[in-house]
């Protein structure tokens, strides 16, 4: 019916046939097709944008008195608020809240109130009509902690020593000038921990596997092999000199700022006395001016990306998980793009065509199908077992049983993503070959120029913005990949980084953090599921950032390709 009566309207009015026969119509929906896509992504990025970034904000602090049942003496509540909904009073009674019978729906707010170590809980749901007004108390401090998470509550006093100093006004000011100096101080001392005595441990280690290695030596000669043992033990002493002396800097750095402390009221009643050492950050919400946000806000912002993670990856930064995927992305790129070109001008330019360069084209694009966690099964057996565990044997036998290169490294995360990845490489710069015309390999050859001549310096550079669209692809793609690296190398908490100040200053023997895996480990396998939501949004922010700019970066490079040789060509 409807064909006919499209064949009807066609016959009654020829302009719409034409318009048909134009393809119009095909053109409009495919660029509508094409505005929808752009639509959804730019929303979703939007909405992880916003749902991230505003974690960083500092929020009201509220207050307010709670009665759960009638009859019940109210009870202080001060928290900030994390989201509220609308549900039915059923789904409410069953949950165990006391509703009454006659009323339908029922409105709730989750509160942060923090103090875990205190009630035991940081987020808790409260009804909203068992709560009273809002108040919003200019004095409520709000501390980030080192551990327990955050801290809502009243300043009461400043101690040092144990003695009171200051109480009120005079508190405040002197915990807020004491606690940039201690967490100064606090810096220092995770420098030494991290930095020095961390170097020290490394050179010792590498000593002890000398001394290892020297046990293994049965050929030696004895007179070198005492002069080899001599020569490590004075170096081991002096490591060990130098140990004592970072650790007494430690100690007495620690000693410094165990002196300092506050103590501070819960909604409860109770006072805690929390050590400023303990203390990253402490601020007065309802006493901030919108330039003193501003500015709290680009710090939060700074430390989330610039800071490591704590608290199950709940609190503090990414760092490592940034690190670790860009140089991971960095080492694959360099492994994939040489072989993936080579590859494909092999089988377009010297390859004889036939049934067998078919059927590896074939076996080609189905690769490029291949669940990914196929790839990190492959890697983990082939790259991690067989290859490292070959390294081992013969490059570092004074390390066994521990591995060096037998266990999930960066290196091995960064190969396996390279097959993983190889495949869009390779079609890709076969595509750029075969677009480039014959006339100018023949104009090439009649000049003179050897086939070889004709490939590398006339053809190869035309292809070259094709290849840079696989690389653009591969970056896209492996930045992303999640399921093979929990095989092959990455971890939810990387204490060190891949690159520090001891050779071969380049680790690619560690294991290493992905901002991938930090999602999926944060939203996922988080013991404090709404302390680790909006960092889950933020981290996937920054992932989808860190994509944007490698492929910026790549496209960039195409594009100046592509022009160069066009205008040369010209």
């Amino acid at each position: 019916m409807a064909k006919r009566q499209l064949a009807t309207t066609s016959r009654d009015n020829p302009g719409v046939k034409a318009w048909f026969g134009q393809g119009t119509p095909w053109v409009w929906l495919s660029g509508g097709a094409v505005a929808v896509s752009m639509v959804m992504v730019i929303g979703l990025i939007m909405l992880i944008a916003v749902r991230g970034l505003a974690h960083f904000w500092p929020a009201a602090v509220i207050e307010f008195d709670y009665v759960a049942r009638p009859g019940d003496a109210p009870v202080r509540v001060i928290g900030e608020l994390s989201r509220s909904e609308t549900m039915t009073a059923v789904a409410m009674r069953e949950a165990g809240f006391m509703v009454p019978e006659d009323q339908e729906l029922v409105t709730r707010h989750l509160i942060k109130q923090g103090n875990r170590d205190v009630t035991g809980r940081d987020f808790v749901w409260y009804l909203e009509d068992g709560m009273s007004e809002w108040r919003y108390p200019r004095d409520i401090v709000q501390i980030e902690r080192l551990q327990w998470g955050d801290f809502f509550g009243y300043l009461r006093s400043y101690e040092v020593d144990g003695v009171v100093v200051a109480q009120g006004d005079d508190a405040r000011a002197q915990f807020e000038e004491q606690l940039a100096q201690t967490s100064a101080l606090v810096t220092q001392i995770g420098r030494i921990e991290r930095f020095d005595i961390g170097n020290v441990n490394f050179r010792m280690e590498r000593i002890r596997l000398r001394e290892r290695g020297l046990e293994l030596t049965v050929d030696l000669d004895p007179s070198r092999r005492e002069a080899i043992t001599a020569q490590l033990a004075a170096e081991r002493a002096a490591l060990e000199a130098e140990h004592e002396v970072l650790e007494a800097q430690r100690q007495a750095l620690r000693q410094e700022v165990g002196r300092f402390a506050v103590t501070v009221e819960t909604m409860g009643g109770e006072r805690v006395t929390i050590r400023l050492a303990d203390i990253v950050h402490a601020w007065w919400p309802n006493d901030m001016s919108v330039a003193a946000k501003l500015v709290h806000y680009a710090g939060e912002f700074w430390k989330f990306v610039s800071g490591f993670p704590r608290e199950a990856n709940t609190e503090g930064g990414i760092l490592p998980a940034i690190f670790g995927t860009v140089l991971m992305v960095l080492i694959m790129s360099v492994v994939v793009t040489p072989f993936g070109v080579l590859a494909a001008i092999y089988l377009r330019e010297y390859a004889k065509q036939g049934p067998l360069v078919r059927t590896i084209r074939i076996s080609v694009n189905n690769l490029a199908g291949v669940p990914s966690i196929v790839f990190g099964v492959f890697g983990l057996g082939f790259f991690v077992y067989f290859v490292g565990g070959s390294i081992d044997q013969t490059f570092f036998p004074e390390a066994l049983p521990s591995p060096t290169f037998g266990s999930p490294a960066i290196i091995w995360a960064s190969l396996t993503l390279a097959l993983l990845t190889l495949p869009v490489v390779i079609v890709s710069t076969e595509e750029g070959l075969a677009r480039i015309p014959s006339a100018i390999r023949e104009g090439s050859l009649a000049l003179g120029a050897t086939k070889a001549e004709t490939l590398w310096r006339t053809v190869v550079p035309l292809a070259a913005p094709g290849m840079m669209t696989g690389l653009i692809l591969a970056v896209a793609r492996a930045a992303g990949e999640v399921a093979p690296l929990m095989l092959v190398g990455v971890v939810k908490l990387a204490p060190n980084l891949p690159m520090d100040s001891n050779p071969p200053f380049l680790h690619l023997d560690r294991a290493f953090m992905h901002l991938g895996f930090h999602i999926f480990d944060v939203g996922f396998q988080s013991p404090n599921v709404e302390a680790g939501r909006p960092l889950v949004y933020a981290t996937a922010l920054i992932l989808v950032l860190i994509i944007i700019v490698l492929n910026i970066t790549a496209i960039t490079i195409r594009n100046h390709l592509r022009e160069k040789y066009k205008s040369e060509s010209d």
